[in-house]
């Protein structure tokens, strides 16, 4: 019989060390590491992907969404995380902008892509 049937994890206490664990972590690199996970999931929903199968991951709806997330997050925390790590965070937005404008069979209008109501229009 395996001990991990037998003793069942201690959730109470795992969630108290993860507490712990993220209570240690500035809000900046939180912030900046929730940015940098859309960014590449919304990489790889515009086909980006390094992979020779980059173009099956292509879904252009899930990368809508997850820029217009990412564009919200960069537009609400750039007063918070300062211009040091904003500014990386909105180049990286806005190459996403661009690249999904490629992307797309039927352009937005500008101003209507993806996040650009957050970030205004990118050409």
């Amino acid at each position: 019989m395996s001990t991990e049937s037998a003793n069942p994890p201690d959730l109470p206490g795992e969630a108290a060390r993860a507490a712990r664990d993220i209570a240690e972590v500035p809000a900046v690199e939180v912030i900046t590491t929730a940015a940098v996970h859309l960014m590449s999931a919304a990489a790889v929903k515009c086909g980006l992907a390094e992979d020779a199968d980059a173009r099956e991951h292509l879904d252009l709806d899930e990368a809508r969404r997850l820029i217009t997330a990412l564009a919200g997050l960069v537009t609400a925390a750039a007063p918070e995380i300062g211009s040091q790590h904003a500014g990386p965070l909105r180049d990286g937005l806005k190459s996403l902008q661009l690249a999904f404008r490629e992307a797309s069979v039927v352009p937005d209008a500008p101003g209507q892509g993806p996040g650009e109501r957050f970030t205004g229009s990118v050409v």
